[in-house]
């Protein structure tokens, strides 16, 4: 009959197994500080480490949305916060948070913005769905759509661009 391990034993696996992962955690926190990043995800297997520097934890400006309400208040996109200009002289409208993309009110509806149309300032131009509420993104620019960049029903993170518009 095989011997059960001793409880300590178990105990002292698991306090090196604790501190194998704390080391780990300083090392990428060091590359995460050396590389200028905001973030650094890392996957293995089925585990995820993120790790955010103090910069990314800084709370979106914006209202907060009411708890009763099922469409929260739309989280407003700091000044300067586009994508990188496209060289045509394209504007990106970009998330304002991570989240599920979605580019109509339902699955059976018409798009919010259609490769084409015009958009003007103020205009749902999709949902986020983050934490169970719908967030609806509004353009910060007026214009023709020259692209959509993030497909429907995938996720899309912050600072990401969701559309073009050729402002002219």
């Amino acid at each position: 009959m095989p011997e059960e391990p001793d409880v300590r034993e178990v105990e002292a696996d698991e306090a090196g197994e604790a501190a194998e992962l704390l080391a780990l955690i300083d090392r990428l926190e060091g590359i995460l500080a050396r590389s200028g990043l905001s973030e650094l995800e890392v996957e293995a297997g089925e585990t995820t480490l993120v790790l955010r520097s103090a910069a990314a934890l800084a709370p979106m400006p914006g209202p907060n949305p009411a708890p009763t309400a099922p469409v929260a208040a739309t989280p407003s996109v700091p000044a300067g916060v586009h994508a990188p200009e496209p060289e045509s002289g394209h504007r990106a409208v970009v998330a304002p948070l991570t989240g599920i993309y979605y580019s109509a009110p339902t699955q059976d509806a018409a798009p919010y913005v259609r490769l084409g149309t015009h958009v003007v300032v103020g205009q749902v131009i999709g949902l986020i769905e983050a934490m169970k509420l719908f967030n609806e993104i509004k353009s910060d620019v007026a214009g023709r759509v020259v692209r959509i960049a993030a497909e429907n029903g995938t996720l899309v993170k912050a600072k990401q661009a969701l559309i073009e518009v050729d402002p002219t």
